[in-house]
């Protein structure tokens, strides 16, 4: 406000607030590229949220966000799930799954229940009873792993 009253007295002929004038819209200038720079860390950071911790924010976390910051995450959230949807067909590709390549691309999992006969992409069928073990292909297990009918066994 106090720079408009310059400028005001600027244009009536006062030319030696020119210079006060500059220096304060450099300052302002300057203050907005910290603000902004600022909320894009934010932005950056809650989205970093959601690939580490899923879709659902632990309430630790967002406590310390804005009303509007949830609601972006909520937004990027949603446009991420329908991204995800739209590629790999029908049950569509979760990105969120992988983050780190895994070590191998083979695993050794123990069936937790009686489950039948299980095909892999090689033709192969293994059959699935309970407490047996089996080295098979990791994305082909993912699944069964979540479900409860398989555990991963870690060496």
């Amino acid at each position: 406000e106090r720079n408009q009253a310059d400028v005001s007295e600027a244009k009536s002929g006062r030319t030696d607030l020119i210079f006060l004038i500059r220096f304060r819209h450099c300052c302002l200038l300057r203050n907005q590229r910290c603000v902004l720079a600022y909320l894009y860390d934010r932005l950056l950071r809650i989205r970093a949220l959601r690939w580490e911790y899923g879709s659902v924010l632990p309430n630790t976390i967002q406590f310390h966000m804005s009303a509007e910051e949830v609601e972006w995450f909520n937004r990027y959230k949603k446009s991420l799930a329908t991204y995800m949807r739209s590629v790999g067909g029908e049950e569509g590709l979760d990105l969120t799954q992988d983050i780190k390549p895994p070590k191998s691309l083979y695993i050794e999992v123990r069936c937790l229940r009686d489950y039948g006969e299980f095909e892999i992409d090689d033709g192969t069928t293994v059959l699935l009873k309970k407490n047996s073990q089996h080295f098979l292909p990791r994305w082909k297990c993912e699944q069964l792993i979540r479900q409860g009918v398989l555990e991963h066994i870690l060496s």
